[in-house]
């Protein structure tokens, strides 16, 4: 199975501006995406979509393939990302190189283990399914807003946190990861469709870098991690 994995980085960002290629724990924010891919052991087709000529050199530098500048029309402030998608999947199609899905990877979340990529391409391919969504678990313990707010859960006999079953639990996007037949994009125009699965991440890789603060998160836990192998690393020896 050849999968095109699709970085988007836009040039313009209104909360933090240039936030894509930001320091964050000694890198440029898109930097953290890129190098996670190409460390993928799946063989991933790298591929940074930008409109943007300094993030395009940073990317190359880091060794993604930014075979174009992304058309002014597909970097607004109100473009959706499933245009951009297919721009790039049109793009290597038109060079005869179709792919049979397209990794879908938001730069602006930063925080994956190192094994991730490779347990979503293997959970997608094992299950058969057209499209596969990274979350990660939430309580039940929500609700809506309006008039009269509705819980998500019985308030009447309100579970204690550790005796909630597996199904008890809802599932939050991430926003980081998406897997999606090209078929998918091709007929309805969606990063999901079809049969869709649950690719369940750990919570620390549901940061999604919008405000400053969630820049600072996403450092701390970038370095916590970096840390932690360097433990584990010194453990084995």
């Amino acid at each position: 199975m050849t999968i095109l994995c699709v970085i988007p980085v836009r040039g313009g960002s209104k909360g933090v501006p240039r936030k894509n290629i930001r320091s964050v724990a000694g890198k440029p924010l898109v930097n953290w995406t890129i190098e996670q891919a190409l460390a993928a052991r799946s063989g991933l087709d790298v591929l940074v979509s930008t409109d943007d000529p300094e993030i395009a050199e940073i990317a190359r530098t880091a060794g993604a393939d930014v075979p174009f500048l992304r058309p002014a029309e597909l970097a607004q402030d109100e473009t959706a990302t499933e245009p951009v998608v297919q721009h790039a999947i049109e793009y290597r199609t038109a060079e005869g190189r179709r792919p049979d899905a397209v990794l879908l990877l938001q730069a602006t979340s930063p925080v994956r283990l190192p094994d991730t990529l490779d347990r979503a391409v293997a959970q997608f391919s094992e299950t058969g399914v057209d499209s596969l969504v990274g979350v990660v678990p939430q309580t039940p313990f929500l609700w809506t807003m309006g008039e009269h707010p509705q819980a998500q859960y019985d308030v009447a006999n309100r579970p204690r946190r550790q005796d909630l079953r597996d199904d008890d639990y809802r599932y939050r996007e991430t926003g980081s990861l998406y897997l999606t037949k090209t078929e998918i994009y091709e007929r309805h125009s969606n990063r999901l469709g079809g049969r869709i699965g649950l690719f369940i991440m750990d919570e620390d890789e549901g940061v999604d870098v919008d405000t400053e603060l969630d820049l600072s998160v996403a450092e701390h836990q970038l370095l916590r991690a970096a840390a932690s192998r360097v433990v584990e690393q010194d453990a084995r020896r």
